[in-house]
């Protein structure tokens, strides 16, 4: 019986954490942000709503929209 109940228990831990994951990475799927990449090794994310961000999302849907 304790070693069902560990089992649950465990399953119910790992579940939870893959529900998790997998909720953090689909909510961070749907916000828009500019990745700017500098030659030496560094990156500055602009996110949506951001100053100066919002013109460099325009010129980024129109590249993807040109490539589809």
């Amino acid at each position: 019986m304790r070693r069902r109940s560990f089992l649950t228990g465990f399953l119910l831990a790992v579940g939870s954490a893959i529900a998790a994951v997998l909720f953090r990475r689909r909510a961070a799927r749907s916000k828009e942000r500019v990745e700017l990449y500098f030659a030496d090794g560094t990156m500055v994310s602009l996110a949506e709503g951001a100053p100066g961000a919002e013109r460099l999302l325009q010129h980024a849907r129109e590249l993807l929209g040109a490539a589809r």
